[in-house]
């Protein structure tokens, strides 16, 4: 890929989920289901699930929000995807 859409190069750091009591998806806890892997929202910090999880909890916020760029909140994992663009990039 040789550029990146507006909204990941616009991203000046990464909001980060460091605590374990926040390494869950609010949402899923609030119904009593389980998730599969979190993204965190560049824009506003907004914990949600992954779309392998039934809920897809990151992606709701994001038709709710227009927020484009989310985080994987997974240890290990370092990338941005921005939904507007389907673009993803690696940091």
């Amino acid at each position: 890929m040789s550029d990146i859409c507006q909204h990941l190069a616009h991203i000046t750091h990464i909001i980060h989920i460091i605590p374990d009591a926040q390494h869950v998806c609010p949402e899923c806890v609030a119904l009593g289901d389980a998730w599969v892997h979190l993204r965190t929202c560049q824009e506003c910090g907004h914990i949600g699930c992954c779309d392998d999880s039934k809920n897809k909890h990151a992606t709701q916020h994001f038709h709710a929000t227009q927020h484009p760029v989310i985080a994987s909140a997974q240890p290990g994992e370092r990338w941005l995807w921005c939904y507007m663009d389907e673009q993803m990039v690696e940091y």
